[in-house]
């Protein structure tokens, strides 16, 4: 099967948007991820899968632990400052819990230790145990077919 294709396959399956943070030695890190998911309720564990060639792999082994920030529609530009997208170098103003650096405005930050590991092929998933969390209120930024958009209501048919 040839790369491209399942990549197109991939992209058919409508996501948020994320940015992973974590902090390794007083400095603060983040990219941008869609591989994300709810776990378990019992306890309370996500999913993300962060690939082999990635620097945030070593950051998140290193720290064991990460936030996932779920950004809001208006968050784009910080989405692809994270993805490595911009050109220009930028500052980013974090808050932080527990020394852990997290997006402002995000519509939610979820604070998480690492649980467990799990290499799968070319990505390690990083299960965690949510530690805290943040909230607010807004309309996601999503991501389908390889382009952003925002949440849109449809209607039902009368």
């Amino acid at each position: 099967m040839d790369d491209r294709v399942f990549r197109n396959a991939m992209g058919k399956f409508a996501t948020g948007v994320t940015v992973i943070t974590t902090e390794v030695d007083g400095e603060s890190h983040g990219m941008t991820a869609n591989a994300f998911m709810s776990v378990s309720l019992t306890p309370k564990l996500v999913l993300i899968s962060i690939g082999e060639k990635a620097r945030m792999l070593d950051k998140i082994q290193r720290s064991q632990k990460f936030v996932v920030n779920l950004l809001s529609e208006e968050q784009q530009e910080i989405s692809m400052l994270f993805a490595g997208q911009l050109k220009e170098k930028r500052e980013i103003e974090f808050d932080y819990i527990d020394g852990l650096p997290l997006i402002q405005n995000a519509l939610a930050n979820i604070v998480c230790d690492v649980y467990s590991t799990q290499v799968a092929g070319d990505h390690t998933l990083f299960i965690g145990e949510v530690k805290e969390l943040v909230l607010k209120d807004g309309e996601p930024l999503t991501f389908f077919q390889g382009k952003y958009g925002g949440f849109i209501e449809k209607t039902p048919a009368v």
